[in-house]
């Protein structure tokens, strides 16, 4: 039987989302097949070989657990895996794959991908160059833009530029884009720092709130419509989904509207014409390949309001796993139910 370590929680904002996602993974790990390895990082960078109920996952409960041993991946050209220690003594476990339930910088971003390539560890999900690449909203939107679908014009601020300079980019963002506009990190997710912005000291504030995310921000031209998502599965061939919608009763899908507002929905079979669905998979798949993802991502698109025109939003190398999550849904919908949906990201792992 084969061993899957499932990693998960890690030093992001995405931390509690993590959490969530993998206790459905290794809910759905067949046990039959496979034997489960939790390996929880905790905010502060410290992993650990999980022992205790998976149930506490949810909510972070799994820190207070007493069974839970501190633990490091070893090169080892022979059995690679894990060094455990545990009441005393220095266990080894062989590992034959990673599923990195990870979400955000530190584990979606290309470091926990490169750590794995090092080990030559089997891994789920896209490789180094394409989880940093979109991880990286600035990058993903320059290589995107290379074959020509249409995203929000944007102003790229970095904490490289000097109060001056920060305060030009101001100028040209009020110029060019127009209020309202979106401040978000570019590299965050679960829009987490994200901020719309309705007037120059709303711009200010939120330039200084996505700094709190990253030293590089966006300011994006808001774009009213429908948003719109499609789950991409690569098992050799890529497989999109139908297409969902987010129905948003808060301003704009912010991290509280996605995880603590009810009122928020996910429709996994909205009224759009067949014309727009079979367009928005099509760039889909075009979108994955030209960013070079494997396994799997969730690409999000908006519909704008006035043109009907598809614009691309953003890409998820690693989506997330909960009971509201888009992408385990959408894939369902067209006969990939969660359980066969695990098993072949698994089994992707090892075709890579």
């Amino acid at each position: 039987m084969k061993n899957i370590c499932v990693l998960f929680g890690g030093k992001s904002s995405e931390f509690e989302v993590s959490c969530v996602s993998a206790h459905t993974v290794i809910s759905h790990i067949p046990s039959e097949k496979y034997n489960v390895i939790p390996v929880g990082i905790t905010k502060e960078g410290d992993w650990y070989l999980y022992e205790d109920d998976i149930d506490l996952l949810p909510g972070a409960k799994w820190i207070a657990s007493e069974k839970k041993y501190p633990a490091s991946f070893v090169t080892n050209s022979k059995y690679p895996g894990l060094t455990v220690f545990k009441d005393g003594t220095t266990q080894q476990i062989q590992v034959d794959a990673v599923f990195p339930v990870l979400h955000g910088k530190n584990g979606e971003d290309g470091t926990v991908q490169g750590l794995l390539e090092m080990l030559d560890i089997p891994y789920v999900g896209c490789g180094i160059l394409a989880s940093a690449v979109c991880m990286d909203k600035s990058y993903t939107k320059k290589i995107v833009d290379t074959i020509g679908v249409r995203q929000a014009s944007f102003v790229l601020v970095t904490k490289r530029h000097t109060a001056e300079e920060i305060v030009g980019k101001m100028d040209k963002a009020e110029e060019e884009l127009g209020y309202p506009m979106f401040v978000k990190p570019c590299k965050a997710g679960s829009s987490c720092g994200v901020t719309k912005a309705k007037d120059r000291e709303s711009l200010k504030q939120a330039i200084d709130e996505a700094f709190k995310y990253d030293n590089k921000i966006l300011i994006e031209k808001a774009i009213v419509g429908r948003e719109l998502e499609c789950a991409v599965l690569d098992t050799g061939t890529l497989i999109p989904s139908r297409v969902g919608e987010i129905i948003v009763t808060a301003e704009f899908y912010s991290y509280e509207a996605k995880y603590a507002d009810e009122t928020s929905l996910t429709d996994t079979n909205p009224d759009i014409p067949e014309n727009i669905v079979e367009e928005i998979q099509k760039k889909a798949c075009s979108i994955f390949k030209v960013l070079d993802c494997q396994g799997l991502a969730r690409v999000d698109f908006f519909l704008e309001k006035d043109t009907n025109e598809v614009v691309f939003n953003e890409i998820n190398t690693l989506p997330g796993f909960t009971s509201i999550s888009m992408y385990p849904m959408l894939m369902e919908k067209i006969g990939h139910p969660i359980d066969e949906l695990v098993e072949t990201l698994i089994e992707t792992a090892f075709q890579r």
